[in-house]
């Protein structure tokens, strides 16, 4: 047998690679699972709503909100006149995007700066407050599950610029006797900066009590809170969330290709 010599060791591994993934891809992994088709959604424009979305405020009027009697609408701008006010529409599992400003307060500090919030479902609260160079207890600046979970950082804009959330919420789930089968869950995009990540709800928010869970209505209708600052919110929308749903086929197994 004659000599021979390798011409390049990296030719001959690139060989061996290409070899084996040729072979790998003889066999197919099929899960078993026969799944429905996603959707068509129109994703619309940046921070505009998709094509499935509930618009909640688009500037024009508040016809979307309940006991809204009080606030009004100036300039295309949904300002806070004096009480809680909530959506006409329930919402269980969601998505939803609000922008908001707060007014500039340079005389005050912590919790009376630029406080509002959103209540999920009417229990459970994100905090809105003017958290730019103010400091306040951390489970209670802006981004925050209000005295539960802190933001994960201060992404807060100054006052008389735009801020903006979005939400994605799993709803908790409760037995026919009542008792809490599975928790709330909460993700959180303060600015486009992630703050909560996927966070469990240990309970509704109450400032003066431990959190509990209470059973409630799958629905429930979100809340947007008055404490007393003229907190001023633009382009409102949700989305529900509904599950894909699938049938189970055939076991998972390898195929042949």
């Amino acid at each position: 047998m004659g000599n021979w010599k390798l011409a390049s060791p990296g030719l001959f591994l690139a060989i061996v690679v290409w070899g084996s993934t040729a072979s790998a891809q003889d066999k197919w992994y099929f899960s078993g699972l026969e799944w429905q088709r996603p959707p068509v959604v129109d994703p619309g424009t940046s921070g505009g709503p998709p094509s499935d979305a509930v618009i909640l405020f688009d500037g024009k009027d508040l016809s979307a909100w309940a006991d809204a009697e009080n606030w009004r609408v100036e300039e295309g701008l949904m300002v806070n006149g004096g009480g809680s006010i909530h959506t006409r529409q329930p919402f269980g599992d969601f998505q939803l995007h609000v922008e908001w400003m707060t007014p500039p307060m340079p005389d005050a500090s912590g919790q009376d700066r630029g406080n509002s919030g959103l209540y999920i479902m009417g229990l459970y609260e994100v905090q809105i407050l003017d958290s730019y160079k103010n400091d306040t207890y951390f489970d209670g600046q802006a981004g925050a599950i209000y005295k539960q979970t802190p933001p994960l950082v201060n992404a807060m804009r100054p006052p008389h610029e735009w801020n903006t959330f979005d939400v994605a919420f799993t709803a908790p789930r409760f037995s026919e006797d009542g008792t809490l089968k599975s928790p709330a869950y909460v993700t959180l995009l303060h600015n486009g900066v992630l703050v909560q990540n996927h966070v469990e709800l240990v309970g509704g928010t109450r400032s003066d009590l431990i959190p509990k869970y209470r059973p409630h209505a799958e629905k429930l209708p979100l809340y947007i809170q008055d404490h007393g600052n003229p907190v001023r919110f633009r382009n409102i929308w949700a989305r529900e969330i509904k599950p894909l749903t699938s049938e189970r086929i055939h076991e998972p197994e390898l195929r042949e290709e």
